[in-house]
């Protein structure tokens, strides 16, 4: 078989044609040459040659495979049928574009976040090294903080498992020298980090051990590629410019290859520095020094003939000694939890992830969802297909009359759902690449900017095609085989609307149609539920007011003032903020719910308390600005010095968990310290109303404030909290104003305290959003398939219809005998949907708050809300049975 000929049969006839016709031709000639006439040559021309038209028939049908050509004439059947149907045709496909594009777009998320491997050679190689074990203490920053310098540097030197081992942290670096601030996300790396994920630069060069290498004076920089398309344009010239980073300047060297964003899925890299750099100051020390400073993760690759079991036995052993050897000053039941820790090796081929361990359970959890959504939009297109093939039931009686045999007929009608289900995978694969791209988007904030790759690959091109062919056999498969299974004779007969066939065949449909209803059912309860969860945490009383309070950062770093002097400054600042009209304005350690927090462990009476406290430091009028009541006692003031006796406010909690709920004003307890480390001794001076800390769904703990001039708060980094009625862009350019008084190199970034307790419940955000709207649209759905059955069965009905009303039954009673219908299929769908919603609500209980995932009043709420809009569908097809007249009906018979 010639596959050239049979995809160009057309042009191959043409071609077949034109040599007949000279063949004819040429026939002629000779035959006139011969002494016939014209007429006589002709004629015997074509008895020579014989039946032209049969000939091309034989060749045409040499080039053709029979089976290809007549799934393509079923083809063109089905489309020119849906051609005709448009109505059909766009609410077939579009439903089926949902429900695919939905699940891919979840799908794809899934596969960046989850599945697929970092983009890098042979990452299955590719282990990290944790720490097995639990209760570090010290201080704790970046995305992946697992170990110290001190642990790394000695796992560096000692192992022998990888053939290349690097550690890296995650910082945001400040770009701007002055005024608004202008963040990027970096990278601190070690020297191996590039050769040992075997990358290669697009231009220049990358970092190397020899730019590692501690106390470095000039540490080169990397760039990322999207970051040298912003910044630079891409031009080449960026190689050897200088790029200031924190203050200070750093000569780039080369740019990564595009595509490339480092082992932290859900993170874009913008700048690579050197760890040498000595990325912290933590008071006197850098965090390089500090044994107790956790901000390093590591990674090796695994050497030739080593498994990851050898490489985790390998680091075993190598931890008991450099554990000890790198042990801070701990006190005595921290150096012994310390000492218990042991070194392991995990896989890492498909990178680390904050996104990954936040968001996987809730995508899961959504590709259920979906699931669901496309279930119901088959559901009720085979609804759709079945109600098609009753009204085909004559065509498909006369081809199997006229000999067509039935698996004929069956692929056939299977060609239409073939074409529906082709045109809904291609459309939802294209909606899949938009909407996955606005579900990254909204994962963005203003200080967290998040980058996942959503581009197709194997396994999202092969979700497709299993959606597709699903959705196929779903909606094509049995109305093909219940369209085929009547009988010729029976279908003939002009009373066989009533037969056993159509009974089954609309039995059928009532089943799809409770299977919607539950179905819907249950997404509309899980929907509910999240937007109860996210509306709760939304209003919970944190224990002050949100609203008009913005939260300043100042960067001073640049100032190269004294710290004496910038405290005197800051505190200036804070004066002359007050002067310019604010509503309240104060100095903070820690923000509350701003991912930075603190805590600590006292001494009352004597005794080592266990209970941690959350400790924080604020200057005088913080309550007043926060909104936040003082109980008793007095507020921080100008007696609250360095110089002067240590003093504290408490929460009720504090008091209720040390004090057993009395009045706490006047006691004394201590602050918790390592060995050889006096113990501060702090007097509460006040009671404050318990407020929320580091999370909105934690409950309120005991929590501790001390005068920011008693702390050893750098004055480098100031964070302020203002309450104001102006806009965040009004407190920006005062701030600003202000901080350039202190030094024009100051930094400055504003932002609300509402975006920013917004920010912390983004996934309770995206799980109500994306559940409520898929939750809608299988009510809305389930409600077009109730109102498709009972529009069917009251056309298939009519004649029925016509007969009681001949005998005397009014309008009302119709319309009761319709609604009653419809009623038992919704009845039954609620039920069996309450059932199977108490069920699974339980595998999203981790995912609410404030409410049991049994919730009685969300089961009403939902089931009450889909029986109204389901109860209006269907009132509509029995107002129209019974405005209908007997006589009409009656004709019909």
């Amino acid at each position: 078989m010639n596959w050239f000929r049979f995809f160009r049969r057309s042009a191959w006839d043409d071609e077949r044609a034109r040599e007949l016709e000279a063949h004819l031709a040429i026939e002629v000639d000779e035959n006139v040459a011969r002494g016939m006439t014209l007429r006589d040559a002709r004629d015997a021309a074509r008895r020579k040659l014989g039946n032209t038209t049969r000939i091309r028939e034989e060749i045409y049908r040499m080039n053709t495979v029979g089976v290809l050509d007549t799934i393509w004439q079923d083809v063109r059947y089905a489309a020119r049928l849906l051609r005709l149907n448009p109505v059909f045709a766009v609410v077939a496909i579009a439903s089926l574009a949902l429900g695919v594009g939905a699940n891919t777009a979840i799908f794809q998320l899934l596969d960046a976040v989850r599945l697929r491997a970092l983009p890098v050679s042979h990452p299955e190689q590719l282990v990290e090294i944790k720490i097995a074990g639990s209760g570090r203490e010290g201080w704790f920053s970046g995305n992946h903080a697992i170990l110290t310098n001190a642990l790394w540097e000695r796992i560096r030197d000692r192992q022998g498992a990888f053939s290349g081992v690097f550690a890296w942290s995650t910082p945001n670096f400040e770009l701007s020298s002055g005024g608004e601030s202008r963040r990027a996300q970096g990278l601190w790396v070690s020297g191996d980090f590039f050769r040992t994920l075997d990358v290669h630069p697009f231009i220049g060069r990358l970092l190397t051990t020899a730019d590692d290498a501690r106390g470095c004076p000039a540490p080169p920089v990397v760039i990322s590629h999207g970051f040298w398309q912003r910044e630079y344009g891409g031009s080449p010239s960026a190689l050897g410019r200088s790029l200031t980073i924190d203050g200070h300047a750093y000569d780039i060297v080369g740019v990564m290859p595009a595509g490339f964003f480092g082992v932290e899925v859900g993170r874009e890299i913008d700048v690579a520095v050197p760890l040498c750099a000595e990325p912290f100051s933590l008071g006197s020390r850098s965090a390089l020094d500090r044994k107790d400073a956790w901000f390093l993760g590591a990674i090796g690759r695994l050497k030739p003939g080593w498994s990851l079991a050898r490489a985790s036995a390998h680091l075993d052993a190598l931890s008991p000694a450099m554990i000890a050897e790198t042990l801070p000053n701990y006190r005595p039941e921290e150096e012994k939890k310390y000492l218990s820790f042991r070194l392991t090796a995990v896989p890492a081929g498909q990178g680390v992830s904050n996104l990954r361990q936040e968001y996987e359970a809730p995508l899961w959890l959504l590709l259920a969802t979906t699931v669901l959504v496309l279930l119901i939009a088959c559901a009720n297109l085979a609804n759709l297909m079945l109600a098609r093939a009753a009204t085909r039931e004559r065509e498909i009686a006369v081809r199997l009359a006229l000999g067509a045999s039935r698996f004929r007929v069956m692929r056939q009608l299977l060609a239409e759902s073939v074409l529906i289900a082709a045109a809904g995978a291609g459309i939802g694969a294209w909606l899949a690449q938009v909407l996955s791209r606005i579900l990254v988007a909204a994962l963005t904030t203003q200080n967290s900017r998040v980058f996942v790759d959503v581009t197709g690959d194997w396994r999202v091109f092969t979700f497709v095609a299993l959606l597709a062919s699903g959705a196929c056999i779903v909606v094509g498969l049995v109305p093909a085989v219940r369209a085929t299974a009547t009988s010729p004779g029976a279908a003939m007969k002009a009373g066989s609307r009533g037969s056993t066939d159509t009974r089954q065949r609309q039995g059928l449909r009532r089943v799809l149609v409770v299977a919607q209803v539950a179905l819907s059912l249950v997404l509309v309860v899980g929907a509910l539920l999240f937007v109860r969860t996210f509306r709760n945490l939304m209003t919970l009383d944190a224990g002050f007011s949100r609203d008009h309070l913005f939260v300043a950062s100042l960067d001073l770093r640049r100032a190269g003032m004294p710290e004496d002097r910038l405290r005197l400054a800051n505190a200036d600042l804070l004066e002359r903020l007050r002067a310019a009209g604010v509503d309240g304005a104060a100095q903070v350690r820690n923000v509350p719910m701003g991912n930075s927090f603190s805590n600590r462990e006292i001494v009352v009476d004597g005794v080592v308390r266990t209970e941690n406290v959350n400790y924080n430091s604020i200057s005088d009028h913080y309550f007043s600005t926060m909104r936040s009541a003082l109980l008793a006692g007095r507020d921080f003031d100008r007696r609250d010095s360095a110089a002067a006796p240590r003093v504290a406010i408490v929460t009720q909690s504090f008091a209720r968990v040390f004090f057993n709920g009395a009045n706490p004003i006047g006691r004394t307890f201590q602050l918790d310290q390592p060995p050889g480390t006096p113990r501060p001794s702090f007097e509460i001076v006040g009671l404050a109303r318990d407020s929320k800390y580091g999370d909105m769904r934690d409950p309120f703990e005991p929590l501790m404030y001390v005068p920011v001039a008693q702390d050893d708060l750098s004055p480098l980094s100031v964070r302020l909290l203002i309450r104001s009625y102006a806009g965040a862009a009004s407190v920006l350019s005062s701030v600003t104003a202000l901080a350039r008084d202190i030094h024009p190199a100051s930094v400055v970034s504003v932002r609300t305290m509402e975006s920013q307790l917004t920010d912390g419940l983004l996934r309770e955000r995206l799980m109500a959003t994306l559940s409520g709207f898929f939750g809608l649209l299988a009510a809305l759905i389930a409600t077009i398939g109730l109102y498709g059955v009972v529009s069917y069965s009251v056309a298939r009905r009519r004649n029925e219809i016509g007969i009681r009303m001949a005998l005397g039954a009014d309008r009302r009673q119709v319309v009761r005998m319709v609604m009653r219908e419809a009623g038992m299929l919704l009845a039954v769908g609620l039920a069996v949907g309450a059932i199977s919603a108490l069920a699974l609500a339980r595998s999203a209980q981790s995912l609410l708050f404030g409410l049991p995932p049994h919730d009685p009043l969300t089961l009403i709420t939902a089931a009450t809300g889909l029986a109204a809009i389901a109860a209006v569908a269907s009132y509509v097809p029995a107002r129209r049975a019974s405005q209908l007249e007997p006589t009409e009906a009656l004709r019909e018979e």
